[in-house]
């Protein structure tokens, strides 16, 4: 049941929020005002009580929105760090705040506990490209070669995969499998950077890819490279291999969610054009206030429908579309490919 808190309490947690979010963008134009705050501190407040009645976890992806981040999470990261954390919990409930492939998997990971999403079935343009059907057409007509998926896959095609990776352990999962050719699915603009990689590495592969590409880092085109050069001499460009392979090759630094945010926390440079999901701005703008951060577009409506009002009620009472199942044959086939990539990353 809901407590009510009193106007100092309600005070001093506007006044944390605003020590984390006062230097972040809440829009395009505008950054997070301390009236801001003061209306989501009794939201936060609530489900920080809550979570430790509860003995719940909550996760949250970069690209959510900033209030879950700093306001309600215990671990914020990319696909890889929150499946580690998914995996290491002890916690009775896990709260996903990310899209539904990334719940599942830590309901894949984690079949006793309880897994729920806030937004509910949050969609993921990637992994709603490719269908576990799609995929075993696929294999049918390239039989014996290996199969990795993204993890931005759904349970169906994660169950007929011999590993999954993440944009972190691609290029590694992919130079460990044997042979010179395999499949890897659903991304095809990532699959073009996979091949790329390896090329330059001294290992290349045949990539025989097919699926579908991110609704956000898809959108970036050269001309977004060059005129943020134009704008900003000095600036240094980093972009995620969800990107077209044209981009990427026009960036300072290609990599993952973590891998940009190590690339920012270890460069000299003070502006970074950021070609990626606006959540990950507004990270960056957090941990590093010293810098600049100039983003052009792309945000992901799928990791925006989690908010605290639907966290709170994930928490409080968990409506059914909230809670994540997955059918005990396909997760367990699943499982084997997740831990594949475990295996592979040590």
């Amino acid at each position: 049941m809901s407590v009510s808190f009193t106007q100092e309490q309600i005070s001093q947690e506007a006044h944390r929020l605003y020590g984390l979010l006062g230097s972040v963008s809440k829009t395009k134009a505008a950054k997070w005002t301390l009236q801001d705050c003061q209306e989501a501190a009794p939201l936060t407040l609530e489900i920080n009580r809550l979570k430790k009645e509860k003995n719940a976890v909550i996760l949250a992806h970069s690209y959510t929105g900033p209030e879950l981040v700093y306001g309600v999470a215990d671990f914020r990261g990319d696909s890889y760090e929150l499946s580690l954390k998914a995996k290491e919990t002890s916690a009775d409930i896990i709260i996903f705040a990310g899209v539904w492939f990334m719940a599942e998997t830590a309901k894949i990971i984690n079949p006793s506990k309880q897994v729920l999403i806030p937004a509910g079935h949050a969609g993921c343009s990637l992994a709603d490209s490719m269908t576990g059907e799609d995929l075993a057409r696929l294999k049918a007509k390239h039989p014996g070669l290996p199969v990795l998926c993204y993890i931005n896959s759904t349970a169906d095609v994660k169950a007929q995969c011999d590993a999954c990776v993440t944009s972190g352990n691609v290029y590694d999962i992919a130079q460990k499998i044997p042979g010179n050719e395999l499949i890897f699915v659903p991304d095809m603009l990532m699959a073009q950077n996979l091949a790329a990689e390896l090329e330059r590495r001294g290992t290349p592969k045949k990539i025989i890819a097919s699926g579908g590409s991110c609704c956000v880092h898809d959108k970036y085109r050269p001309e977004t490279v060059e005129q943020l050069r134009a704008q900003y001499p000095d600036i240094q460009i980093v972009a995620h291999p969800e990107c077209p392979i044209e981009v990427c090759r026009l960036c300072d630094y290609v990599g993952s969610t973590k891998g940009m945010a190590a690339f920012v926390e270890k460069s000299s440079a003070r502006t970074f054009g950021m070609l990626t999901e606006f959540g990950l701005v507004n990270r960056m703008e957090a941990e590093h206030p010293d810098k600049t951060f100039v983003w052009p577009f792309g945000t992901c409506s799928y990791m925006k429908r989690n908010t605290l009002t639907n966290t709170l009620q994930a928490l409080a009472a968990p409506l059914p579309g909230q809670e994540v199942h997955v059918d005990p044959a396909t997760a367990a086939a699943a499982y084997k490919a997740i831990e594949k990539m475990f295996e592979l990353t040590k």
